[in-house]
């Protein structure tokens, strides 16, 4: 797994509200988030759902292998959001805030869900570049930051899980969610015997309903 809390007390999770009002548009925001800002390998960007403020929208955290790299992240992120053609948005690392009260509030929230490894859904994460097409499960666990999976609708504690040798197929979408600081990858069964993720490719925007 990758490590991001970094050293005891230490922030190492950036969180930026932009308004994103569906999971299409976060997804967008944490990629382009880790493209220009030349995030490290290590990076894990999730969602987070921020149902206070005018409405209900969707805020991401980046989280940062350790403190030198979030606080150097942190002054090139001040920048680019302070662009005139960005947005209005906010930001915040540990007691750091940029941005409109209510953005910044957002970025907290998200920072701080990452930072427990209980709450957030994983865009950009270790090894999730391979994760295309299909796969053996086996090969899914050992290529990425995904810690172990779950099938919606098995019994729990049913045997050891699905054979590791059954075949996932991806959809280029492969959307893990912290829980109980694993990342934790929900599948369903699909057609010829096969494995697919639980959340299909651009999904309905639904405001928010999912983190």
């Amino acid at each position: 797994m990758t490590g991001t809390t970094g050293r005891p007390g230490v922030p190492t999770v950036i969180g930026v509200d932009a308004g994103s009002a569906d999971l299409r548009g976060a997804d967008h925001l944490a990629q382009d988030l880790v493209a220009r800002l030349g995030l490290p390998d290590a990076t894990v960007a999730c969602t987070h759902p921020v149902r206070g403020g005018e409405r209900p929208h969707l805020a991401v955290s980046l989280a940062l292998p350790d403190a030198d790299t979030a606080s150097s992240v942190w002054h090139r992120l001040v920048t680019l959001l302070a662009a005139e053609d960005r947005p209005p948005s906010g930001a915040a690392l540990g007691v750091l805030r940029h941005g409109p009260a209510a953005y910044a509030d957002g970025a907290a929230l998200a920072a701080a869900e990452q930072h427990t490894r209980e709450q957030g859904r994983a865009v950009v994460y270790p090894g999730v570049g391979h994760l295309v097409g299909t796969v053996p499960l086996r090969f899914l666990l050992q290529n990425s930051a995904i810690d172990r999976v779950t099938v919606v609708g098995a019994p729990s504690g049913s045997g050891g899980g699905p054979d590791p040798d059954t075949p996932v197929t991806t959809r280029d979408h492969v959307r893990p969610l912290w829980q109980d600081g694993q990342l934790v990858l929900p599948l369903v069964p699909a057609a010829g015997g096969l494995l697919a993720p639980f959340e299909v490719p651009d999904p309905t925007p639904c405001c928010a309903d999912h983190g």
